[in-house]
Formats: C-alpha cells, structure tokens, sequence
C-alpha cells in the first residue's frame, strides 16, 4: 500500500485530486497558469464552491468556477468540474456521469474524476477519459468501503507534462495522513486549495488566504 504523503511530495502536478477514506474525503486543486492559481475554496449551504480570489484578474471561468463538492440527499458528491450540479440534478451518479465527458482544453483533455460517498460508507470513483480516437472513456469503481486509516486516491494527471499526462489505471490504494500533512505535502508553487472533510467536520486550506 502506497503512503499518500509520498505519493504528493514526489510528484509536482497531479492537478486535481479525490481521496476517499473511511471517515474522511479530501479534494485539492492545483494550478500553473495564474488564471488558475488565482482561485479560493469557500463554503456554501450544501458544500463548497470555488472562487476567484481577485475578481480583476479572472480571465475564463468555464473550467475553473464550479460547485466541487455538495450533498445528494444522505450522499456526498465531489469532483473536479460542473458535473457535481450533473450529478446532483439527475439524482444519480452514473447517470450524471454518463451524461458528460472529458474537459474540451486540447491538447490536454483533461479528465473529469468524479465520487459519492454514501452515508453506509460505500462509494464510488469515476474517471472520464480522453481516447485516441476522440471517443470518451469512462470508467467506474465502486467499493463496499475501507478499513480505518486507508482511502483510495485519484487525480487528473499522473505528473506534470506539455501536454499533461492523464491518470493511468485503478484508484491507489493509501494510507491516509491528516488535512495538515496533505497541505504541506503538495508543491507549494502549485497548490491552490485544500476540502478536508473529517467525520463530517469540514476545513478548507486557502493559499490565496495565506493558509
């Protein structure tokens, strides 16, 4: 089993990342242009939203303005786009995933990753894919749950590239830190914000905020 810490240290951009715990979900954003960088995680009635830290300087907010986490009834959604509010409208995972693809910013093609965490502790994993061919892969893990301190982690990117390399293979398997390690843990040129859930307590790390 992989150690979550090592994963992050050793890797200077794996873009946006879901990691899913026992008792816990975190979700980061990263960033390398300043349109990017020049965003906040902030807490809304049914979970987070981002913004733009400095409204003067947002150039497009089509990819990078979205709801990545919100309740679903007793089940909790979190992605890197706006197929939370997919997902969430339609009242069902696959089939909000189903219903969208791979964000359209060639060369790149950046997959959107996707989860619901269900109050019995299940949940499930998504990736949408960019092929060769131009069609969407899209796949689907789902697991009955995990033991304490374990979680399953995925990210957009394998690493940082031109263009970047899309995540590669199944859900890693990790030993899960706390929100605190996971901060210091991600590039500090790169990171941008921090969703940490723990036992329902929520915690949101903000670099623009100085945190």
């Amino acid at each position: 089993m992989h150690k979550l810490i090592e994963l992050l240290e050793g890797n200077p951009y794996p873009g946006r990342g879901i990691v899913v715990g026992k008792d816990r979900v975190y979700y980061f954003i990263m960033g390398r242009s300043r349109n990017s960088r020049n965003r906040i995680f902030v807490e809304t009635d049914d979970g987070i939203r981002t913004e733009a830290h400095d409204p003067a300087l947002l150039e497009d907010p089509s990819l990078i303005i979205y709801h990545p986490v919100r309740a679903m009834g007793d089940a909790l959604v979190v992605t890197n786009g706006d197929q939370t509010d997919t997902i969430v409208d339609a009242g069902d995972f696959r089939a909000g995933c189903m219903a969208r693809e791979f964000e359209p910013d060639a060369p790149n093609f950046t997959p959107r990753i996707s989860s619901i965490v269900y109050a019995d502790g299940s949940f499930e994993l998504s990736i949408l894919k960019h092929q060769p061919s131009g069609r969407c892969l899209r796949e689907f893990f789902a697991y009955e749950g995990c033991d304490e301190g374990t979680g399953y982690f995925i990210s957009t990117y394998q690493g940082d590239g031109d263009p970047l390399p899309t995540f590669a293979g199944e859900p890693v398997e990790v030993v899960l830190p706390e929100p605190d390690a996971i901060w210091r843990a991600l590039d500090p040129d790169n990171k941008v914000s921090l969703y940490a859930n723990v036992a329902g307590s929520v915690t949101l790390y903000n670099k623009n905020l100085g945190d």
